[in-house]
């Protein structure tokens, strides 16, 4: 039980962190872990800067063996998680992830799209492991089901 609140306080954290420098409004996102990845949460506060969009990323962990440092790598998919499309934005020019006190991991990616067009269109993002790891998805959210926060 404690791990939980602990887990609800830092995405509260990390929402609003998220805001705070952003020219307009910010959109969390429930991350659906995969078959997978069974087990695990994940959290995803999308806010708007302007003509991109940044993400900052909670994942309480990964499949076992995956090798550390844990290297994820996220897109944004046309289509949905049910129905994934064609990679729409890749964000990896960075792949590298924080290790949290709490037991998950916290990284940070951008897309070169507004937040209002991603949140018109039919999208979804997906975290994925390395190569190395199989390039296994093992998170997946839909991108309109997201909840708006101004």
């Amino acid at each position: 039980m404690k791990l939980s609140a602990t887990v609800t306080a830092l995405l509260i954290t990390a929402s609003l962190a998220g805001c705070a420098g952003s020219s307009g409004s910010s959109v969390n996102l429930q991350l659906t872990a995969t078959r997978q990845n069974t087990g695990q949460i994940g959290n995803v506060t999308l806010a708007d800067w302007g003509k991109q969009t940044n993400f900052n990323f909670f994942i309480s962990g990964a499949p076992s063996g995956a090798s550390l440092p844990l290297r994820l790598y996220a897109f944004i998919n046309k289509g949905h998680c049910q129905q994934p499309g064609p990679v729409a934005y890749a964000m990896n020019d960075r792949v590298n992830t924080e290790r949290q006190a709490i037991r998950g991991w916290t990284f940070s990616r951008s897309a070169p799209v507004a937040l209002a067009d991603l949140l018109a269109g039919d999208y979804s993002l997906v975290v994925r492991t390395a190569a190395t790891d199989g390039s296994v998805d093992i998170f997946c959210a839909d991108i309109r089901q997201g909840n708006s926060v101004k």
